[in-house]
């Protein structure tokens, strides 16, 4: 049997696989390499290139690899991108996200595990937030997640198909071991913006908002590392293996860091002073969030490795110092 790993190929996704295949597990990745990165799918796993919402490529996958049990990844995922693009968020990961629950139904998986966000809650009105807190995205992006999730919960009801669900807070980092890392062109995630100015790939950075109803009037988030985060799914895929039922759980920290406060932990780190403006809100971002963790720990057994910001930031700095010497030693 085989797991299949659709957006492997991204930056979670690639962690993800990795994970498996160091674990001696048999995977397949679908990914569009639309965002994601051929040469970060490890050289002994298949990677074919398509689309989730393909349901004849997909029952084809599942049934040539022997597939009972999906890890679903491939996204869409910048906020302010899912406000100007709504119909292009809700088609990539809702109506493509349905496709592939009812090709898996279809073809006898009856595991999947789903990438899901903390948008998902909007502005929750207590911090830290935990799963049985009222979702209200302020997105699209979010609005695209929570209907999977929906739509999850329904298919489980009526065909006993078993999930977990793992709502991310801020996922940042890189693999130690230096075999993948946030690649992303144009990437908006605050931490790889930051280490991109240290070192000198961006001409400054722009904190988006400093009027937020927070101690310094900047945004708030709980930032995971992404080797912690692959661990959590490989505690639900033990978890569902065990015979486990359908489960909603975050994956944060249960700490919150401010946007300033993530800019000068960045410049100790590197040792760089870079320059910083401050330009209006974007739209769709919450004030602040923090994930209730509790639950993740206890169901799955989960332990955090990377709880520190600092360790973080400089597992991020070391990815981009790699990639911009493998630019240049590819230049020569």
């Amino acid at each position: 049997m085989s797991i299949l790993v659709t957006g492997g190929a991204g930056y979670i996704g690639s962690h993800m696989v990795h994970e498996l295949a160091d674990a001696g597990e048999d995977v397949v990745v679908l990914d569009n390499l639309s965002t994601g990165f051929d040469w970060a799918v490890p050289k002994v796993v298949p990677l074919i290139v398509g689309d989730t919402g393909d349901q004849d490529l997909v029952a084809e996958i599942i049934r040539d690899q022997n597939v009972d049990c999906i890890i679903h990844f491939a996204a869409s995922i910048v906020v302010p991108d899912s406000v100007t693009n709504p119909l292009g968020y809700y088609k990539n990961n809702t109506v493509n996200s349905r496709a592939l629950i009812e090709t898996a139904i279809k073809n006898s998986v009856r595991q999947f595990i789903f990438s899901s966000t903390a948008a998902v809650y909007g502005n929750p009105a207590q911090i830290p937030v935990a799963e049985d807190a009222p979702c209200a995205p302020t997105s699209p992006y979010g609005w695209s997640k929570l209907m999977t999730e929906i739509m999850l919960r329904d298919a489980d009801r009526a065909h006993d198909f078993r999930h977990v669900t793992l709502r991310y807070f801020n996922v940042a980092g890189a693999d130690r071991r230096g075999r993948t890392g946030q690649s992303t062109r144009n990437a908006t995630h605050l931490i790889k913006v930051a280490v991109e100015a240290a070192l000198g790939l961006r001409s400054k950075l722009d904190i988006y908002g400093v009027d937020y109803p927070t101690p310094d009037g900047t945004c708030i988030r709980d930032y995971i590392h992404v080797s912690d985060l692959a661990r959590a799914h490989s505690d639900a895929l033990r978890y569902l293996r065990g015979g486990g039922a359908s489960l909603t759980l975050n994956c944060g920290y249960g700490r919150g860091f401010s946007v300033r406060e993530v800019i000068q932990m960045v410049k100790r780190v590197s040792g760089v002073d870079f320059k910083v403006e401050v330009a209006p809100r974007r739209p769709g971002d919450p004030a602040q969030i923090v994930a209730a963790c509790n639950r993740t720990r206890v169901k799955l057994g989960w332990s955090a490795q990377y709880d520190d910001l600092a360790t973080i930031i400089a597992h991020s700095l070391a990815w981009e110092k790699k990639m911009r010497q493998d630019v240049l030693v590819a230049r020569r």
